[in-house]
């Protein structure tokens, strides 16, 4: 089963405007997305940057435990790692390993590198994840989730600098 994850702040496959971007305000896109199975527990959200330079793909963010009444998250989520809205709803470590390392963090491909692409990956769960106190990233949530996804959506955007 697919869900239909989408954006008002950017069309899928197009550029990512600049205010969602680190060279712009930094802010987390507003999504939006439906045709969730009716057994969804919570949902989970994964965006990262498989062109990046790096052996595995960059991560611009981690939220877990969004409760499963929620259908869209607002623009401009605060950094913490424990959310008052969505209530519940966590985030994890993005791939900075300093400044502001929990929460989303923009586009910021290297100068000159050429397109990059975001994959903004929703995830229904079966169950609800727990961490005992952790902060998880991007691998440690996946396989969390390992035998829990009912259905996963994506919405892709670009950027370059």
């Amino acid at each position: 089963m697919s869900i239909e994850l989408r954006s008002q702040g950017f069309l899928p496959g197009s550029r990512i405007p600049k205010l969602y971007t680190e060279g712009g305000k930094d802010v987390s896109p507003p999504l939006h997305w439906n045709d969730a199975p009716e057994e969804t527990k919570e949902y989970a959200l994964v965006c990262d940057d498989p062109d990046a330079p790096s052996a595995e793909p960059w991560v611009y963010w981690v939220l877990y435990n969004i409760p499963a009444n929620v259908h869209e998250l607002p623009e401009g989520l605060p950094d913490a790692a424990e959310l008052e809205s969505p209530s519940g709803a966590r985030q994890g470590r993005n791939s900075w390993k300093s400044g502001q390392t929990v929460g989303y963090r923009g586009p910021a491909p290297p100068k000159g590198h050429g397109l990059h692409h975001y994959h903004f990956r929703l995830y229904a769960l079966d169950a609800a994840l727990k961490f005992d106190g952790k902060t998880p990233d991007r691998d440690a949530l996946l396989k969390a989730m390992k035998g829990h996804i009912l259905a996963e959506g994506e919405l892709i955007g670009t950027y370059q600098r």
